[in-house]
């Protein structure tokens, strides 16, 4: 499963980057935070699971999944200069991720690295299988 998450003015940089990637995110579990996985959902159909939004614990509950070794990497855009009191915080979702060695992207250049580990990640799924 991927998670997706963005601060509100990272959230068209993070749709685009989805519709960039569509075939990737596509082929896996989703889970997104509230309006985050709304504004996914409704703009490139996809299948999205949604949790609560941000302000409300999302990130909490996306970190616990990260904890139960659910979530295989989080995609969070975050805006590091003008993010609002209401939006999550990273740091603790970027600490449960580091306990457990999951990928976390916080921008789009971390974000292409992230969906290249997918990728080899897959393709090494794939020879194993066969």
């Amino acid at each position: 499963m991927i998670a997706l998450i963005a601060h509100d003015q990272q959230k068209p940089l993070l749709l685009q980057f989805v519709r960039e990637h569509r075939e990737l995110f596509a082929a896996h579990d989703l889970v997104a935070t509230g309006s985050t996985g709304r504004l996914l959902a409704d703009e490139l159909e996809l299948d999205i699971e949604r949790v609560a939004h941000g302000p409300a614990g999302g990130d909490l509950i996306i970190g616990g999944r990260v904890a139960e070794g659910k979530i295989l990497a989080v995609f969070f855009f975050r805006d590091p200069l003008t993010a609002q009191p209401h939006e999550p915080d990273v740091s603790a979702l970027m600490r449960v991720c580091d306990v457990h060695s999951i990928p976390l992207a916080t921008n789009s250049a971390t974000a292409l690295a992230v969906v290249e580990w997918l990728k080899l990640n897959a393709a090494g799924r794939s020879q194993q299988a066969e």
